[in-house]
Order: C-alpha cells, then sequence, then structure tokens
C-alpha cells in the first residue's frame, strides 16, 4: 500500500520528466494524459453508489471488479435463503472494503494516473529515440 507522501513524490517526479521533454514531445504527452487519466471524484462517485465493484471497472481492473459484484451478489441471494446470516456477513466484509477505498479514492486514483502517465512517458521516450 502506497503512502501519500510516495504518492506525491512520485506525481512529482513524473512532472519533473515532462518538463524536459521538446515542445512538441511535451504536447504529445499531455494529449495522450487528458484522454486517460482518471478522476477521483468519478471513482469515489461509482464507490459511493454501493454497488460493488463499479469503481474497480472505473479504474480498468475488471477482475477486482467482477470478484467484489459476484460476492456483493452471492450476499444478497444468500439473504433469500436460509443462510442469511452468512449473506449478512459477505455484505458487510464487502463493503468495510470497499469503505476503506472510498476514503482512500484520492490516493488511489492519483496513484493510478502516475503509473499512466509513467507509461505515456515512457512511450514517448522511446519514439524519441525511435526517430
Amino acid at each position: 500500500m502506497l503512502s501519500e507522501q510516495e504518492v506525491l513524490d512520485e506525481e512529482e517526479r513524473l512532472r519533473k520528466c515532462v518538463r524536459t521533454l521538446p515542445d512538441d514531445k511535451r504536447l504529445a504527452f499531455h494529449k495522450q494524459a487528458e484522454k486517460q487519466l482518471k478522476d477521483p471524484d468519478t471513482y469515489a462517485t461509482l464507490n459511493y453508489i454501493f454497488i460493488a465493484g463499479l469503481h474497480h471497472f472505473y479504474l480498468g481492473k475488471w477482475i477486482r471488479g467482477l470478484l467484489n459484484i459476484c460476492i456483493f451478489l452471492a450476499g444478497v441471494v444468500l439473504l433469500f435463503t436460509p443462510l442469511a446470516i452468512l449473506g449478512i456477513l459477505l455484505i458487510v466484509f464487502i463493503s468495510i472494503i470497499e469503505l476503506y477505498a472510498l476514503f482512500r479514492s484520492q490516493i488511489i486514483v492519483q496513484a493510478h494516473n502516475n503509473l499512466l502517465m509513467d507509461k505515456i512517458y515512457r512511450e514517448i521516450i522511446k519514439n524519441k529515440n525511435t526517430r
């Protein structure tokens, strides 16, 4: 788990690297980044809606999103069986995990965006070196 300071330091490092790019490459970086970067408020809203897992899909984490939805739906289905207590426990379990993600949404999305920016920067540098 990344600390807030580590995420901020990585973002600053990436910003410094981008500033060293020539103007055309910097423009290309910003155009690509604008298309791909995610908004922390959208992530938090999708988490807040409480349909477990939607915010993971927003960040492209399909397996984790599917796992969360499956656990949540299993809990809901179990509510209508003799195993209702197990259903409640599953819903509470997934809710606790999702609440943690909700409270850390800014850092989670910022870390995700840092990875995207690093990937874009590396592609720009690679293209710069091959031309």
